[in-house]
Parts: structure tokens; C-alpha cells; sequence
């Protein structure tokens, strides 16, 4: 390989090495990098930012339609006469200008300007139901994970206890149905850990597809520390947050106006409407006098007026409008108040959620405190054959059952608080 072409080559690589590397997807997620990642890839927020830039292209044509037009024409055209043929040809520019046209144009771009917001704030708003559905599939997943773990010592604890039977019926110790009966519980606790990795990979499963990344891609998400039960803000003060930050509501509101300026718009119809006009022509006609460049300095003409058009009878099409939009406008605010009251009991039912979820985390970790300091007390026993099979194995099915409920608690309580301090305004992620 030549200098020059090995030199190329190089440079190549150096640049298309950090493109490469922004277009893989991160191989570990924490949850603020999976939020963040489906909020810019998620195919719905994508389709609804395409309709808010749909509305912004509409807001600009808005504003440009207080501009005068400029039309320039250009004719040509043979005429077969008795006489012969005659040859005409013309140029002329024109333009027209809305002076007053009852705030119609005013208000209009008040509408789309108020149609782009609420474009935005339905942006806004799908964000935030994909960053709950991220978060709960998120938190599911390390939830698997943490049973695993702990699957995975009673498994290994499981293992031992046969093990020591093994021998123990070799030498006579124990009888043949116990240690059956330890060998069967340790197919079960393999069984149970089998049927939680499945839960696991289900869990991942569903999360990449809320993120819509392939299903063969590698994934794995961090370690993040989980929340504890913490002061929360009271019902009355977290309801009042929301109707002041959720973007469904600001919608609401905005839509009313909206509405008010759409029946303003309506009504501007029913007043007159006075534009200025104006326009330069010149032509040429080869039968008249003249030579071409006569003709077109002779016949050259300018051309200024006002135009007041009065609506008069208009087939009700006004009145109809104006019907229409009074009635947009109760729907608006029966709209506005339907997302109040969904809002208000959605929080309360967040506030119920938490505090039920906070009392079962407290008392599922205490019970689970008791059942692993009595399940090893037990083993212990059973280790130095002071304890019987039976009773081993009911403190160890008490101890799974506790694991079980304690696990689910505790991610229960954090997913719930995490729902109802995002309702206030606080990011999933603080």
C-alpha cells in the first residue's frame, strides 16, 4: 500500500469512527439514557413533531399573507383574421394588498400561533406517557434481577443441603425420603429460578420494544439504586402542581382561546373588506403604428385603486360559522374540565398508590428480616441435625413467599413514588 493511499485510508477511519460510534445504541442503559433515548426515537413523538412543524409552516404562511402579492404575466398570441393574420403580445406586473379586512389576517395568525403551542405541548405530553411506560419497564426489569440474585443463594444454599445428605445417607444418618425431599426442593428452586430469568428476559424484552430497538441487539441496564420511602409532597399541594405544569391542561386552556380567536375569525366575515391594487402593462400589436419599442413606450400604463368588497347575503355560511364556533368553544371548556377532573383523580389515585405501597414496603422488609434470620437459624439446625426436614423446608417456603413480596414492595413503592412526584413537576430521573 502506497504512502499516500495508506494515508487516506487513515483518515478515513479516524472520521467515520466517531459516526459509526454515535449511531450504535449504548450497550448498558441507566434509566435516564433509556427515557432520553425513546423520547428522540419513539415513532409516535416523531409523527407529533412532524404535525407541530406542519403547524409552524402554517403560522409562517400566516404571517406572510399581511404581505402584498406580485404576479408578473407574459402573453403572446396569434389572432386569424379575414384580413390576415394579427400578432399581439403583452407585459404587465401586478399586486394586491389587504388593507382592513375586519382583523381577519390578525387573528388568524393568533390561531396558528396558538395551534403551534398546542402542537408542542401534545409533544410534551406524549413524552411524558412514554417516560412512565420506560420507567415501569425499567424498574421491572431490575426487580427480576434483584429476585434473581436472591434466587440465586437459595439455590446454591439448596445445593449444599443435598450435598451434605448425600453423604449423610451414605454413612446411615438420614433416610432415603429426606433426602428426596431435599432433592425435589432443590429441582423446584431451580425451577423457580429458571421461570424468574424468563420473567427477566420478558421484562427486557418488553422495554426494547417501548425503546424500538431490535430484539437481537445486546442489552443490559445499569445498576441503579432504587428509592426508599420519602416525604412527599400532600395531596392538596401535588394536585395544585399539576393543573399548573401538566401540558394536558396548558393545552386545554390553550384551545380555549383558540376557539374564542376561531369565532373572532368567523365574525370578521361578516365585515367589509378593503384592499389596494395596482398594476404596469404595455403590449404590442402588429398592425398598429409603430415599431415594437414605440408601441411598448406608448402603450405602457400604471394602474392604482381601492377595492371595498361588502358581504351581503352569503347563504348563511357566516352565521353558520359563527354557530359552530360558539359551540367548539363549550366543547373546549367541557374538554379542559374533563382533563382537570382525570388529572385530579389520577394524582389522588398516585397519592393513594404511594402511601399503600410505602406501609406494604415497611412491613414486607421487616417480615423479610425475621424469615432470613429464622430461615438461617434453621439451616443452621438442620446443618448440625438438631432441626427436621419438614420444618426446614415450611421456614423456607416462608422465606420465599417473603422474598417475594419484599422485592415487589420495594420496586412497587419506588415506581409509585417516582408516578406521583412526576405528576408535581419532579423528572422521573431526580
Amino acid at each position: 500500500m502506497s504512502k499516500s493511499i495508506k494515508y487516506i485510508f487513515i483518515l478515513t477511519m479516524l472520521f467515520a469512527a466517531p459516526v459509526m460510534k454515535a449511531q450504535e445504541a449504548p450497550k448498558v442503559w441507566d434509566l435516564k439514557t433509556a427515557i432520553e433515548y425513546a423520547k428522540e426515537k419513539n415513532i409516535s413523538i416523531n409523527t407529533l413533531k412532524l404535525t407541530a412543524q406542519t403547524s409552524e409552516q402554517s403560522l409562517i404562511a400566516s404571517k406572510s399573507a399581511v404581505l402584498p402579492n406580485l404576479t408578473g404575466n407574459v402573453s403572446q398570441a396569434l389572432t386569424n383574421y379575414k384580413s390576415g393574420l394579427q400578432n399581439t403580445s403583452g407585459l404587465g406586473l401586478s399586486s394586491d394588498l389587504t388593507l382592513y379586512n375586519g382583523s381577519y389576517l390578525k387573528n388568524d395568525i393568533k390561531a396558528k400561533e396558538l395551534s403551534v403551542q398546542t402542537a408542542n405541548l401534545s409533544v410534551e405530553a406524549a413524552k411524558n406517557d412514554i417516560t412512565i411506560s420506560i420507567t415501569q419497564a425499567y424498574l421491572n426489569i431490575l426487580l427480576a434481577r434483584e429476585n434473581i440474585t436472591y434466587l440465586k443463594d437459595l439455590l446454591s444454599t439448596s445445593e449444599a443441603q443435598v450435598k451434605q445428605s448425600v453423604q449423610q445417607f451414605k454413612f446411615g444418618t438420614i433416610a432415603k425420603k429426606d433426602l428426596l425431599q431435599l432433592q425435589a426442593t432443590y429441582a423446584n428452586d431451580k425451577y423457580i429460578l429458571v421461570a424468574a430469568q424468563n420473567t427477566l428476559q420478558q421484562n427486557i424484552l418488553t422495554l426494547k420494544q417501548l425503546l424500538q430497538i431490535p430484539t437481537s441487539e445486546t442489552f443490559e441496564v445499569s445498576a441503579d439504586s432504587v428509592q426508599t420511602p420519602q416525604v412527599l409532597d400532600n395531596l392538596a399541594a401535588a394536585q395544585d402542581k399539576a393543573m399548573r405544569t401538566r401540558p394536558e391542561i396548558k393545552s386545554g386552556e390553550l384551545n380555549i382561546q383558540l376557539q374564542n380567536i376561531e369565532l373572532a375569525k368567523a365574525k370578521s366575515t361578516l365585515r367589509p373588506t378593503l384592499s389596494l391594487g395596482g398594476s404596469l402593462y404595455t403590449g404590442y400589436n402588429n398592425n398598429s403604428a409603430g415599431s415594437y419599442s414605440y408601441q411598448l413606450n406608448n402603450s405602457f400604463y400604471q394602474n392604482l385603486g381601492l377595492t371595498l368588497s361588502i358581504p351581503i347575503f352569503d347563504r348563511r355560511v357566516t352565521k353558520t360559522n359563527v354557530a359552530k364556533a360558539n359551540i367548539n368553544i363549550e366543547q373546549a371548556r367541557l374538554s379542559l374540565l374533563d382533563s382537570k377532573t382525570t388529572l385530579s383523580q389520577n394524582v389522588e389515585r398516585a397519592y393513594i398508590n404511594v402511601q399503600n405501597a410505602n406501609s406494604q414496603y415497611s412491613a414486607a422488609q421487616e417480615q423479610f428480616t425475621y424469615t432470613s434470620e429464622a430461615l438461617r437459624i434453621s439451616n443452621a439446625a438442620l446443618k448440625e441435625g438438631t432441626n427436621n426436614i419438614v420444618e426446614n423446608l415450611q421456614q423456607k417456603n416462608l422465606y420465599v413467599q417473603a422474598l417475594q413480596a419484599f422485592v415487589q414492595a420495594k420496586y412497587t413503592a419506588s415506581l409509585y413514588t417516582k408516578i406521583y412526584n412526576f405528576y408535581t413537576g419532579v423528572p422521573i430521573t431526580n
